[in-house]
């Protein structure tokens, strides 16, 4: 913190003489001391990336005129703070605005006045995304005053702030729009604001457009018209809130819309000629706005909630207040050319934005550390949300898939606790990863199926209640939730929680028997280090379908079973987040009652012993000969998520070894897959019918098998693609299969072309995703990703998930990683540094290198670029996840090798 001399002060309020007698006879300084005496240059006041606590927003009356025609923003922002202490100074955030204007306004009750009848000086501190205005009074602890700021600036490329987006009309004209994406911290880009989560306010906005447009915010509007050219948009005074969930939107969008049962007014916005996309999302939102209501019994708070589809848009969604926007894949389904699969991933978005409502929205956490308590919570939620909206989409299937990615980058050693540190703005960025989203939301599973459904939904009702347009942090939920007793005892849920919460990694429990007694013990998979977590193990027995419950919190603990016991499954269901090795005759047990009657086990069991086996083979525990052993069931298997479980892990292993010079075990691997699951590539159909998991598997297992050049799956998928190359498109293909039969007929220069005519000609981007992935797995590989890069064609917000398309394949990794390599800085200043393109792009070009020259060759880019990778956490999750390929394939590319040489003759 620097200290303001009295110097620095003179000089400033040298330039008010003309209103000197309302000059405080000393000046203070931000931190609430006196200035002292000493030479100094007039410099910035305040030290700290946080904001000073002692001005407190309460108003924001904000005025704005965005012009589409010159992508300009001009506006203004009157400001009610509260003074905590005396200072001379209002220290706020604001970031590339051009500040024209500031006054401070001195109000009391029955009486305002100007604090200085001229403009007072603004100082910058770019580094910290601040400036500070200078009062030559002291503003005083106690009172209310008014700053008022004039400010300029362009409307944003990119994808955050106020930006610009685009879209082409049928008939190729391109239209204007302009958006806002704030969080975390790019308020501060669209106008000055204290910009922290902890700073809620009232907002009361008015927009000036054109006639042609229409505007929406968070809150219900009025609208005059102010001449034939112009008119002005009024938003009622928004409730309390942080300045990341303020939004406006202006467009000329169409809507269609409903009300919920309790009247709130539902909207879907987007672009005219995709209004038809916009009914399946009204359905969903209404229903999870109903569900919502009920489950935490409280009102959602606001008139309307609107919905928008923006064309450009970086992530999947933001739950800004009233005004959720989203990438238009995430909003808008066409049931002529969405899969099951792209309909679930609508259904689930909308429920995860509509949580964060309540999780994020009316209460928020106090700082970014936190950011877990919105995003855990909202992943968690989507889930039970959808589960009672629409279970026939049997969405609890998925969950499982959560952890897993979950414990996959958790068992890293660049992972970090769910609550950490993070104070600038590409720490923040950060924080929103896997860690916060998937191993937040099946901690928050753990402790549901431990303190039981009604247990935890009363506690967190409790938690929305009390802390109401507020800021929480982790002590308040679990002081919400502590009120349960375990084995007759009153739970010290803080001491457990904090051992999920506060430190990183993924708990392995091993089981040992020995007679009737059940040997536990815990340690940090992957790490021998001492940490030491409170476990609510669960777990069954062959003698007992009762599950058993025990709350492990030592290093090595003792259960007793009944004897004789043939075996023992533990982590029942995977409802805990740990991952267990079976020493002794274990796994032997196990591998042989899922051969003899895999059904004694549900579902869930059996997928989450596939996933222990996998995992634990690079930890030397288990060999690769017993995990395939393990799988060897299933070919009698009739659920898809074990299914799918044992071909992803397949399917994964053959993609890694298919760009090595080991032909002779990628042909076996190629080899026992097709055979192996010969029956179950069979049984499938081309048609888009079944369940929606039923559709899942067949688009999966058809796709695998097209992959490892099946040939009955080939001749189909080509057949297909030639009827549809002959009806120029207008024939109707399975949705579920499309990507596949598109995927086959890229491989020509033909097809290629046809795809490509085809990508711009579609008004569906989720249809258009499927020609894109198609395409990246073809031959012409080069041409792609420059036309990404121009952005023209292929918008950038798809960039990075090109290149990951691209890299995915065996013939574009090292494609994808020189291109990432060669236009390093363009995507840099594309995007912004910690941006989750940026860290996707990091992560997903290097994800199935697996030798130690790949490993190499990345250490010496990210040394070449120090300045920027040393500030990502990206960096090292990338090559610890190289550095885990590699060391698999030295562990287990011998012992594969021998497994198949037994198996394949």
């Amino acid at each position: 913190m620097s200290v303001v001399t009295l110097l620095t002060l003179t000089l400033l309020a040298a330039m008010f003489r003309s209103s000197s007698a309302h000059q405080a006879s000393s000046s203070i300084g931000p931190q609430g001391e006196a200035s002292n005496g000493g030479a100094a240059d007039p410099a910035f006041p305040w030290s700290h990336l946080r904001l000073p606590s002692y001005i407190v927003p309460v108003h924001y009356e904000l005025r704005l005129h965005p012009n589409l025609t010159e992508l300009r923003l001009s506006g203004s922002v009157r400001v009610q703070v509260e003074v905590k202490n005396d200072t001379n100074w209002v220290v706020l955030h604001s970031k590339a605005l051009n500040i024209s204007n500031a006054m401070l306004l001195d109000h009391r009750p029955g009486l305002t006045l100007a604090v200085s009848l001229q403009v007072l000086p603004v100082l910058h501190h770019p580094g910290h995304e601040q400036v500070a205005v200078f009062s030559p009074r002291v503003l005083s602890s106690g009172h209310t005053y008014f700053l008022h700021l004039q400010f300029g600036a362009e409307l944003t490329e990119g994808f955050y702030g106020f930006y610009k987006s685009s879209y082409k009309t049928g008939a190729g004209e391109t239209r204007v729009l302009a958006s806002t994406h704030f969080e975390p911290t790019s308020a501060r880009k669209a106008f000055p604001c204290f910009d922290e989560p902890s700073f809620k306010a009232n907002y009361t906005v008015t927009i000036r457009r054109s006639p042609e447009h229409i505007a929406l915010s968070n809150m219900p509007i009025k609208t005059v018209r102010l001449n034939e050219d112009l008119m002005e948009d009024h938003f009622a005074t928004s409730v309390k809130m942080s300045t990341y969930l303020v939004a406006f939107v202006i467009c000329d969008f169409r809507s269609v819309s409903a009300t919920t049962s309790s009247g709130v007014k539902v909207s879907i916005y987007a672009a005219p000629e995709k209004l038809h996309q916009t009914h399946y999302a009204l359905e969903v939102a209404v229903k999870t706005l109903d569900f919502y209501e009920k489950y935490f019994n409280i009102n959602y708070p606001l008139p309307k909630q609107d919905l928008i589809a923006i064309p450009d848009f970086e992530s999947g969604a933001m739950e800004n207040w009233g005004l959720t926007t989203y990438r238009e894949t995430s909003l808008l389904y066409d049931p002529r050319s969405s899969s099951a699969q792209d309909k679930l991933w609508v259904t689930m978005v909308i429920a995860h934005e509509l949580a964060h409502q309540w999780f994020g929205n009316l209460v928020t956490m106090v700082w970014w550390n936190d950011i877990w308590l919105n995003e855990g919570f909202a992943r968690y939620m989507e889930y039970i949300a959808v589960e009672a909206t629409y279970p026939e989409l049997h969405v609890e299937e998925y969950l499982l898939n959560v952890c897993f990615a979950a414990v996959g980058r958790d068992s890293l050693n660049s992972s970090r606790p769910i609550s950490s540190a993070a104070e600038n703005p590409t720490q923040i960025r950060e924080m929103f990863d896997t860690v916060s989203y998937d191993k937040g939301a099946c901690v928050l599973h753990m402790l549901r199926h431990f303190l039981t459904d009604e247990v935890f939904q009363s506690g967190i009702v409790r938690y929305l209640r009390k802390f109401s347009y507020g800021n929480a942090q982790n002590q308040d939920l679990w002081d919400s939730l502590a009120n349960y007793l375990f084995a007759g005892e009153h739970l010290n849920l803080t001491a457990m929680m904090n051992t999920w919460t506060l430190q990183k990694g993924v708990p392995l429990v091993t089981v040992t028997r020995e007679g009737s007694r059940l040997l536990l013990k815990q340690e940090r998979f992957l790490k021998a280090v001492l940490y030491l977590w409170h476990i609510p193990l669960t777990f069954k027995t062959s003698s007992s379908r009762t599950v058993h419950r025990h709350l492990m919190v030592t290093k090595t603990g003792e259960r007793q079973v009944s004897s004789p016991t043939d075996w023992v499954k533990v982590n029942t269901d995977m409802a805990g987040y740990y991952l267990v090795h079976y020493e002794g005759r274990g796994w032997d047990q196990l591998t042989q009652l899922l051969r003899e009657n895999h059904t004694a086990l549900s579902y869930h069991d059996r997928t989450h012993l596939i996933h222990n086996a996998f995992q634990l083979i690079v930890t030397g525990k288990l060999s690769m000969g017993r995990a395939l052993d393990l799988i060897g069931y299933l070919p009698s298997e009739t659920h898809t998520v074990p299914l799918l479980e044992g071909l992803g892990f397949l399917g994964a292993y053959y993609r890694m070894l298919e760009k090595t010079a080991e032909h002779d075990v990628t042909q076996k691997l190629r080899t026992y897959i097709l055979r192996f699951f010969g029956d179950v590539i069979d049984r499938q159909t081309w048609e888009d019918k079944g369940s929606v998991t039923e559709r899942h598997l067949r688009s999966e297992v058809i796709s695998l098998a097209c992959d490892l050049g099946h040939a009955p799956c080939l001749r189909q998928a080509n057949q297909r693609f030639a009827d549809w190359l002959h009806s120029e498109g207008k024939l109707s293909l399975p949705a579920d299969l499309t990507e596949t039969i598109y995927s086959v007929g890229a491989q020509d220069e033909r097809g290629w072309e046809f795809l490509l005519h085809a990508y711009t000609a579609s008004p569906s981007e989720t249809h258009k995703h499927k020609i894109l992935s198609a395409m990246g797995s073809s031959r012409d590989k080069n041409k792609l990703l420059e036309m990404a890069l121009e952005g023209e064609v292929i918008r950038n917000q798809d960039l990075s998930t090109l290149v990951y398309l691209v890299a995915r394949n065996p013939h574009g990794q090292q494609l994808a990683w020189a291109f990432f390599k060669k236009n390093w800085g363009f995507l840099v200043q594309k995007f912004q540094l910690s941006s989750f393109c940026i860290r996707s792009l990091m992560v997903g070009t290097t994800a199935w290198f697996s030798s130690a020259e790949e490993l190499s060759d990345m250490r010496s880019f990210f040394q070449s670029i120090e300045e920027q990778a040393s500030q990502l956490r990206a960096t090292q999750v990338a090559l610890d996840n190289v550095q885990k390929n590699v060391l698999w394939m030295e562990m287990n590319l011998g012992p594969l090798r021998d497994w198949l040489n037994r198996h394949i003759h």
